[in-house]
């Protein structure tokens, strides 16, 4: 444990953060996986719906520094790719 004031201060906010981040990372997992129960259920509608969320919750990630612009990108291609295929 830090004795230094402003040592202490820097603990309670990474934990403040770090428990911050766990939740956005959660929400945007449980985005993604909604968006593929949709896809394994043949439901076009709710799929394309859920895709679009889903795409939006990984932008917000990025912007929010949870996750790398590249990741994201990569995540939103395979996730619009088995949409399309599914479409097809």
């Amino acid at each position: 444990m830090p004795n230094i004031k402003s040592a202490i201060k820097r603990v309670k906010i990474t934990r403040t953060r770090t428990l911050r981040n766990a939740a956005a990372k959660s929400a945007l997992r449980t985005a993604i996986k909604k968006f593929e129960v949709a896809l394994t259920n043949n439901d076009l509608e709710a799929a394309k719906d859920l895709l679009k969320k889903a795409t939006r919750s990984l932008d917000k990630a990025v912007t929010k520094g949870i996750i790398h612009k590249n990741t994201a990108a990569r995540k939103k291609s395979r996730l619009t790719k088995k949409f399309n295929k599914l479409g097809a």
